[in-house]
């Protein structure tokens, strides 16, 4: 996907990938982000991704619509500078963005076998955030 530029909107030169962005986020009732941390934000592509969902100006499309966020690290605080820097773009963009459970999955290395299968520690842990997630959608939720 082309970095966002707002100039690229307001030349009516949006990218076609931008467009189809768009419309598949029209789909979804919620967002369920699940991000990496990379020098304590999120990661540029997911940062573009928000930008090119939010615009042009007056048309976000994220707006109202119930969220969630995991974030991972090797390290132990399990991405919380990503979590929380991701919150803060989302309280702009008016998500109303679960505060219980926290999801954070630290020495994520270590919670993942060799296959790509998560320990039983982290199974259930996301099996309990989910059930949660679910009801926060079912609560948020403006259809």
């Amino acid at each position: 996907m082309t970095i966002f530029n707002q100039d690229l909107d307001d030349e009516n030169r949006t990218p076609q990938a931008w467009i189809t962005f768009r419309e598949k986020l029209k789909e979804f009732d919620a967002f369920l982000f699940v991000t990496p941390e990379y020098n304590r934000s999120v990661p540029p592509v997911l940062k573009n991704a928000i930008d090119v969902g939010s615009r042009p100006y007056g048309k976000n499309l994220w707006n109202a619509k119930p969220g969630a966020v995991i974030s991972v690290s090797p390290g132990r605080l399990g991405g919380f500078g990503a979590n929380h820097h991701l919150r803060q773009s989302l309280v702009f963009l008016n998500v109303p963005t679960m505060q219980q459970p926290e999801g954070y999955i630290g020495e994520v290395d270590k919670a993942i076998d060799a296959n790509g299968n998560f320990d039983e520690r982290t199974i259930t842990f996301l099996e309990g955030f989910m059930r949660e997630f679910a009801v926060w959608v079912a609560t948020n939720s403006t259809k």
